[in-house]
């Protein structure tokens, strides 16, 4: 038996959680896999003296590159076991000298986890429930954490680099790893359980159109209308749920926007990678220990309207920045782009309603509309469904006003028709078959909309 933990062979059936009275989904394979215990105290007590022994050692000689410090912490690693380690086996000694690693040039144990392309969330429950997203589906991971405070020095090890922090005053935070990976964090007395960890992962290469059209996300007569509205300069809303990719798309669409114009992105954690040469990028501030100095989306939006900029990119319209957000649509600043939580594009507009009265101003619902309905061109409605995957399941367009109405017409459609055995969704991209108003903008800035696109049958 391994000195460190228990190995065993079970069989784990990965099963999606459905609301009471819904139809159950078609049954995924079993799959069996290894699954390690959580490492015992033993581990723990050895890691803890081996690190600290590493950490005096290279204070002596101190090493600047990463490649040759990592080869000298093996190295030290080695001769360290060599004396502390004589019962164990070759495969014990690596996964020490492995862990000692990640604690001292990475974010601990999850390390890996974050260093797989194929992963795209990791999420910490507590020392030893800690689940990673794979294609689509959740899964829990062999990996663990010594303790709570383990956790805890992990996140402090994220946050502090960028200037945010997290502690009993301030038990929520967002961050980001320096390669835009999204985090967050949320530590007692808010998280019952011992603190809490969430990373969003992102692609090291910045996702381009053609990724999307591979990835089955959307169709090429999609990618092509939403490309030329771009260039077109058409006002777009990104909406869709949590984990539906609208970070994704909208950084695709925002890759989009010619050379030669000034962009101004907003956003809570910086996550967008664009390759343009003219990008200013702004980030909002929480306030400090003291509880002053935070700095919002709506205070950057504002401050944006005074940066001569051609596009305004906002990661998320969440709050009353909607309202600043619609006046720059309206104010000439069009092109502009951003994303928002819904079901829906007629809930993405009703939650902007909502957000705009959130701004304090007394205003009539109508005008409110109005304001809407003359800002947005589009809403791209994004959804994940339910075998994982991610699709553009609507673009519609916005038509205007009819009495106190906003009308909204379908220009694509995603249309699901049953389920492989495997479970995997089946469906096909289609046009409603109505040429949409936004052709006639198309045509002025030099993009032809060939009829062919909006037919209804490809």
């Amino acid at each position: 038996m391994s000195l460190f933990n228990r190995t065993t062979n079970k069989t784990i059936t990965e099963q999606k959680i459905e609301a009471p009275n819904k139809p159950k989904p078609i049954p995924i394979k079993h799959e069996t896999i290894t699954v390690k215990a959580p490492k015992m105290k033993s581990f723990w007590e050895l890691e803890s003296k081996m690190h600290a022994h590493l950490v005096e050692e290279l204070k002596k000689k101190p090493v600047t590159d990463q490649k040759q410090e990592k080869l000298k912490i093996k190295q030290l690693g080695e001769d360290f076991l060599e004396q502390e380690g004589s019962r164990l086996t070759f495969e014990e000694k690596k996964q020490l000298i492995d862990t000692v690693q990640h604690e001292l040039l990475a974010y601990g144990p999850i390390t890996p986890l974050l260093e797989n392309p194929n992963i795209t969330e990791v999420m910490v429950n507590g020392p030893t429930d800690v689940f990673y997203e794979q294609e689509g589906k959740i899964l829990r991971s062999v990996v663990s954490f010594r303790d709570d405070q383990h956790i805890s020095n992990v996140i402090e090890r994220i946050v502090a680099p960028i200037g945010r922090r997290v502690d009993e005053s301030s038990p929520m935070v967002d961050a980001r790893l320096p390669d835009g990976s999204r985090v967050n964090a949320i530590i007692p007395p808010l998280a019952i359980k011992g603190p809490t960890l969430t990373i969003r992962k992102f692609s090291a290469e910045a996702f381009t159109m053609d990724d999307l059209v591979n990835f089955n996300t959307l169709s090429k007569q999609m990618a092509e209308f939403l490309d030329m509205s771009v260039k077109s300069r058409l006002n777009i809303f990104i909406s869709g749920g949590t984990g539906s990719g609208k970070t994704s798309t909208l950084n695709v669409l925002s890759s989009r926007i010619p050379d030669g114009e000034r962009i101004v992105t907003i956003e809570d954690a910086a996550e967008l990678k664009l390759t343009q040469e003219h990008i200013v990028s702004l980030e909002s501030r929480p306030p400090n220990i003291e509880g002053k100095g935070q700095i919002t989306i709506r205070d950057l939006v504002r401050n944006s309207l005074r940066m001569r900029p051609d596009r305004i990119i906002v990661g998320e319209i969440r709050d009353k920045e909607a309202l600043d957000m619609l006046q720059a649509m309206n104010t000439g600043h069009d092109g502009s782009l951003s994303t928002g939580h819904a079901n829906s594009p007629r809930d993405m507009i009703a939650r902007i309603e909502t957000m705009v009265m959130m701004a304090g101003f007394d205003l009539p619902i109508r005008a409110i509309r109005e304001q809407i309905s003359n800002a947005i061109d589009l809403i791209v409605q994004q959804s994940r469904m339910k075998d994982g995957t991610r699709k553009i399941t609507q673009i519609t367009e916005v038509l205007g006003m009819e009495g106190d109405t906003i009308v909204l017409q379908d220009v694509f459609k995603f249309i699901e028709s049953g389920r492989m055995d495997d479970g995997k969704i089946i469906g096909e991209f289609v046009s409603t078959g109505i040429r949409p108003k936004a052709t006639e903008l198309f045509e002025l800035n030099g993009y032809h909309a060939s009829p062919q696109m909006f037919s209804e049958e490809w």
